[in-house]
């Protein structure tokens, strides 16, 4: 059985105490959740139940259209507000996006989607063309949050397709992204391990070159990381991957034991007349 939604084994107590009362709807608890957020990115813990708590402290907005096909190609939907979103003057839109990036980390888990239900529709909004033109090089740090978000679901977007390549181009091609992902301690890391993790369960044998592309490593640093972290063998232009339950192949075989007695009724049925 798997583990409940809302646990996390490094959560404090302070903390617990709040998400299982009334308090985690008390504005004056953002603080709180903010600095756990900060203590998450520096000490590479997580605990999601937690921040999408802290993302309901965000202003109300009515429901309005948002069109989600320029982050997923996929048709627009409706995006439900919840009531409890508030106090729009204690949101923080670095906290904003180190809890996108830190939901990233748990790929392939729908932590991400999670997080942008709670954001405010407007957030999500494509920027128009004029925008897009006027900051098609912005400074680091210096992109409103929409554009963030929209960039860390370009990211998100890629890893669920499981273009990882692209993912890694994508996350060196833009100096913005090294300050999105920067208060986030080790993300790359994070990142190998979670691709890592998602790679062993669908293969036993993985071509070397490709490897590297999805790992954004070569040479001695592809394997330390392949044969120290994951335990996985290198031989020549092959990696093999460990036999697990996830990537063994086995034949299943379905027997059904219907006795005659219980067709008796339908057969019955059968020769019964209409009234």
């Amino acid at each position: 059985m798997g583990q409940p939604f809302d646990y996390a084994p490094d959560r404090p107590e302070h903390i617990d105490t709040i998400l299982d009362g009334l308090d985690r709807y008390n504005p004056e608890t953002t603080t709180v959740f903010q600095d756990y957020v900060a203590a998450q990115c520096e000490n590479q813990t997580y605990d999601c139940y937690a921040n999408l708590a802290l993302l309901k402290l965000n202003p109300p907005q009515p429901f309005i259209q948002v069109p989600f096909s320029s982050f997923f190609q996929t048709d627009p939907k409706i995006l439900p507000t919840s009531s409890y979103q508030f106090n729009p003057h204690l949101t923080r839109d670095e906290t904003i996006t180190n809890i996108l990036v830190k939901s990233l980390t748990v790929f392939p888990s729908p932590d991400f989607s999670l997080c942008l239900s709670l954001l405010q529709p407007h957030i999500l909004s494509p920027l128009s063309a004029s925008l897009t033109s006027s900051h098609s090089n912005p400074a680091v740090g210096d992109a409103p949050l929409s554009e963030a978000v929209q960039k860390l679901a370009v990211l998100n977007a890629h890893l669920c397709a499981a273009r990882y390549d692209a993912f890694w181009s994508t996350l060196d091609g833009d100096d913005l992204y090294a300050d999105l992902v920067a208060d986030v301690s080790h993300f790359e890391e994070l990142m190998r391990v979670r691709i890592a993790a998602v790679v062993s369960q669908a293969v036993r044998e993985v071509g070397r070159a490709t490897l590297e592309g999805w790992l954004n490593l070569s040479g001695s640093g592809f394997e330390h990381f392949v044969g120290e972290v994951c335990g996985w063998g290198v031989g020549g232009e092959v990696v093999r991957v460990p036999l697990n339950k996830e990537n063994e192949a086995k034949g299943t075989v379905v027997r059904e034991n219907v006795k005659f007695d219980q067709f008796t009724r339908v057969i019955r049925r059968a020769y019964e007349q209409p009234v």
